[in-house]
């Protein structure tokens, strides 16, 4: 995934539905799934909404980020594999937030395991 669809997936922390409770100093942390996806969804009217969403894009590019390298050159592994056209930073993003919302299980889990699995079942690579 280019940069700039990366990018667009992010902004979809800003358009996502709100979650009721406020985004609290402990999600910064982003020790689990659901620290993150508080940050994701933060409310524009929260005080912290600005660093929140910034936090949550952050999070998303340098995770992206760190696969693409990870997995660069003739032996990387392909986790995911994106249609094409590919879907924009935002669609994906929704997505995968929406996936996370839909499987509570993994909200105890650490945000990066949880954003790969669902890139991975949201977009696998055709075998």
């Amino acid at each position: 995934m280019s940069p700039k669809i990366l990018f667009k997936l992010l902004l979809i922390g800003l358009v996502m539905p709100t979650v009721a409770s406020a985004v609290s100093d402990e999600d910064f942390k982003a020790k689990t799934t659901k620290n993150l996806i508080n940050l994701c969804t933060t409310s524009s009217d929260d005080p912290k909404y600005k660093e929140a969403i910034h936090f949550c894009q952050g999070y998303a590019v340098g995770a992206y980020d760190y696969y693409r390298a990870a997995n660069n050159g003739p032996n990387g592994q392909q986790l995911f594999c994106f249609p094409k056209p590919e879907p924009s930073r935002n669609e994906a993003i929704e997505k995968v937030v929406a996936w996370a919302q839909q499987h509570p299980e993994y909200m105890s889990d650490m945000p990066v395991e949880t954003e790969f699995r669902a890139l991975a079942e949201l977009w696998p690579c055709k075998k």
